[in-house]
This record gives structure tokens, sequence and C-alpha cells, in this order.
């Protein structure tokens, strides 16, 4: 049975794990006085995503595809222009801006962000049949793949595919500054599957109190895998995983899911889920000056009102200098 992988590989966590370096707001990247080209067919896109990205958060945001910035053991192709306008606007409006308005200013983002955000048109397809859709890389670069399919017309696709990734790897980024607290390793101990987590059914992961398999595989992805799925999932989204984590399931070898008359497993899914979703609250209200759930709601009501073309006219809209 095909999995599909809707976050990181558990390799983005070694290689965030190798590499502490501390961001501070100041540029990575030399000045260069560049003037855009207004002929050419990109200028409008490249004035928005330095005026929104690099001017405002020293951040690159990187959509033609370089194969230095790529992984050469996928098969990858470039993102579509035309994707690559969607994508910039939703995560200016349903990442940058929301940390704005919850932090207040742009400084925390600019200091705790990443410096480059890459796009690449198709996914990355792993020999485990898991599929690779964002990566993170000590905290400076985030990848994300699937660019090509994106729908801005589905919301959970939406989510799923790009925006749960975003907050995922950005809780990466945060706690590898400021560690999470140690009583959340101890929650769990013995029901992390580093190896062949994708043989778990989410509903399976959720009875043992993850919010979904690959959260199951080792105690940080288990961390943010909390936080990010609270962030996007709607609550009627929420409350079918917490119907899921009250039941006890089966998985046949042929991929096939039931469940059982009774949760036989010996864990409180639910329970175990919200005690690690209040360490993740409490967490970032003391170390970060985050209230979750005022993220959360803010995300929700963007994305309950999201007007795509009013978005995309951000940067269709751009004129050229005479």
């Amino acid at each position: 049975m095909k999995k599909v992988l809707f976050s990181i590989l558990a390799l983005t966590a070694l290689i965030m794990s190798s590499c502490k370096e501390e961001l501070n707001s100041k540029s990575i990247f030399p000045y260069v006085d560049e003037t855009l080209d207004p002929s050419s067919y990109s200028y409008q896109l490249d004035s928005f995503v330095k005026r929104e990205f690099l001017n405002v958060y020293n951040v690159e945001f990187r959509y033609r595809m370089q194969d230095i910035s790529s992984d050469m053991n996928f098969n990858l192709v470039p993102a579509e222009y035309d994707n690559c306008i969607t994508m910039a606007v939703l995560t200016k409006y349903l990442w940058w801006d929301v940390y704005k308005a919850q932090t207040g200013s742009e400084e925390f983002l600019k200091t705790y962000g990443p410096r480059i955000l890459c796009m690449i048109g198709a996914a990355g397809h792993n020999a485990t049949g898991s599929v690779t859709l964002g990566v993170a890389q000590g905290g400076l670069k985030v990848t994300l793949h699937a660019v090509n399919y994106i729908d801005p017309s589905n919301v959970s696709t939406l989510n799923e595919y790009y925006f749960k990734t975003m907050h995922h790897e950005f809780s990466h980024i945060l706690h590898q500054t400021k560690t999470y607290p140690a009583e959340f390793r101890t929650i769990s101990a013995g029901y992390y599957k580093p190896n062949g987590w994708e043989e778990r059914s989410d509903q399976e992961a959720r009875s043992l109190g993850f919010t979904g398999n690959y959260g199951s595989s080792q105690e940080r992805e288990d961390f943010v895998e909390i936080i990010a799925n609270y962030i996007v999932k709607t609550p009627d989204e929420w409350q079918t995983m917490m119907s899921d984590a009250s039941k006890g399931w089966k998985q046949d070898d042929d991929g096939t899911i039931h469940q059982l008359k009774q949760d036989e497993d010996g864990v409180d899914g639910v329970a175990t889920i919200e005690q690690k979703l209040t360490i993740c609250r409490t967490w970032l209200r003391e170390e970060w000056g985050i209230d979750l759930d005022a993220l959360r709601e803010e995300v929700q009501e963007r994305q309950a009102h999201m007007n795509i073309d009013s978005l995309r006219n951000q940067v269709l809209m751009i004129e050229a200098p005479n």
C-alpha cells in the first residue's frame, strides 16, 4: 500500500540537528542594487517577492529551479510560473502575515524564519513508497515540492500538501533554537517507530496518541506534527482525528484497515494527544510569546475567507515602469 508523507522525512531532522547556527536579523545575502528588467516575463513576480520577502524579511524566494538547490536523488521538474505566483501570495498570506499579526512585528520572522524558500514542481518519490513534500535544511532553507499540483480551491489539500508542511518546518526551526520540554519525550516512549512508520495507518497512529503515522516516527516529528496539525486542521477535521484516536485499529498485510470492537492497545489516544498539545501550547507561550490558539484562529479565519483572485492580483496588477 502506497503511503504518502505530508511533511518531511527523518533525514531532514538529521540535517537540522547537525546545524545549530543561530540566525539573526541581518541579511545573509550581499546587498545588490539590482534593477529588475521590466521587459522580462517574470517582472511582476520578481518585483513582488523582492518587495515582500527579500526587502522586508531577508528571505530569498527561489522559484527558478537550480540543480544545486535540489535533491539529486529525486527526479524533479521546475515549478510552473503561474503556480509560483499562487504559492508566493499564499505563503505570505497564510504563513508570514499570520506570524507578523500574532507577534506584532516583522522582527520575529526576520530573526527566526528561514532565509530561503525554494519551490520545486514535482514531489520527491522515495523507495519506501512515501512522498517527500517538504525539506528543511539547517533552519536556513525550506523547500516545498509538488508546486505544480497546487489547487487553491481545495483548502484541505492546500493544508495537507503545503501549509501543514510550512508550520511543521518552522516549528522545527523554533525547537532547534529553544528545545521542547523533556516531559514531552517520555509520553510516548516505546511507541515510536523510526523504521517502518509508513506501515502504520493514520488511524492506528492516532489510537496510540499521535496525529498521524509520520508523527509516530520519532519524538521531534511528533512535536512539530502536533503543532502543525492543530494550526491548519479545521475543527471538524481535528474532531475526526480525535474520533480516530478514541478507537482501536488493525491494519492487515494488504493495507485493509479494521476498527476493533474495543481499543486493545492500552493507550488513551485522545488523552495522550491532548497532553502533548498542552505542552506545545505552554512552550510556545512561555518561550516565544505566541498564543497557539490565537495563531490557529488566525489561520482558520484566513483560510475560510481566502480570495485567491484578489491575492494573485497583488502580483498581476504590478505595472512595469515606462
